[in-house]
């Protein structure tokens, strides 16, 4: 069952967009320096329904303009799932995982393929996040391919 920790609206992630963002339990890459080790357990969490997500698109139709699953790729059928009815309140949807793009395409092509965008790369400290010029990290427009990491350097 695919299963979230929390959800909250977000401004910064997605550039230009405003996100109903949910973090999603189960992670299973267990990235060395990870702030929410409580994520990998896949037992922990709620269940998103359907109809939960539903609703929860109605209760902010008029502010969101996009989905964001900070993971879940492994529940790849649920996402797929849930990203139809969002497709459907023609929300854009967006995944952050720790896997490449390569790996993603390989494993999760049909998840990949409704995606608009998706910020790729294991959490590796040393190297930063998407506001580091030394990041692993990619954040990209899956249908234009732009890398939009430079939305991020100040």
């Amino acid at each position: 069952m695919l299963k979230y920790d929390s959800y909250d609206i977000v401004l910064q992630e997605i550039p230009n967009e405003i996100s109903l963002c949910f973090t999603i339990t189960g992670c299973q890459l267990a990235c060395d320096g990870c702030h929410s080790e409580h994520l990998w357990n896949p037992q922990n969490g709620t269940d998103l329904t359907p109809e939960l997500f539903h609703g929860l698109l109605v209760k902010y139709e008029k502010t969101i303009t996009c989905i964001l699953f900070m993971g879940g790729e492994w529940h790849n059928q649920k996402l797929l799932e849930l990203i139809s009815i969002a497709k459907q309140q023609k929300l854009k949807i967006a995944l952050y995982t720790g896997l490449n793009e390569k790996q993603i395409r390989r494993k999760y092509f049909e998840l990949l393929q409704n995606l608009d965008f998706i910020k790729t790369g294991k959490w590796i400290p040393s190297l930063g996040g998407l506001d580091q010029c030394t990041t692993n990290q990619q954040l990209k427009n899956v249908k234009s391919g732009e890398i939009l990491n430079k939305y991020f350097i100040r």
